[in-house]
């Protein structure tokens, strides 16, 4: 990705989680910011969600976890990345992800995790900065 390029966002619900508003707040704040966003809808399976992330080659992985399987999706999902080789790819995660799980989804390689209420904006400048690292390897 060079300075002028259009940071892509792969946007993601997965699993059997109905509710997409805060995905799609998140996404359209993303695209306010300038970014491009690819949102995949809901009802997502890991095999889906890496293969999108592949077809559309992203920047970041978002995904969207409300239904509290995020120890059994994200691991999934991580996977499944790096067997299409997007090691290289940050996750995230926002949703209702409780303190105890944090570390271990870090060191999955989830690079940030957001909770509700968090502001639009710190997630910006979040995707922005690990955007820019990643231009910088």
């Amino acid at each position: 990705m060079t300075a002028v390029e259009t940071i892509r966002v792969l946007i993601a619900k997965p699993g059997l989680d109905g509710h997409d508003r805060g995905a799609k707040v998140i996404a359209r704040a993303l695209r306010d910011a300038g970014m491009e966003v690819i949102y995949t809808g809901l009802r997502q399976t890991p095999e889906m969600i890496a293969e999108a992330a592949l077809q559309e080659d992203v920047d970041v992985v978002g995904l969207s976890i409300l239904s509290g399987a995020h120890m059994a999706l994200v691991p999934r999902i991580r996977e499944v990345m790096d067997q299409h080789d997007l090691r290289d790819v940050p996750l995230l995660v926002g949703g209702i992800i409780p303190d105890e799980d944090k570390a271990q989804l870090e060191a999955l390689g989830v690079r940030g995790i957001f909770g509700p209420g968090t502001n639009t904006q710190d997630i910006v400048t979040f995707i922005r900065q690990i955007a820019a690292a990643k231009q910088g390897d």
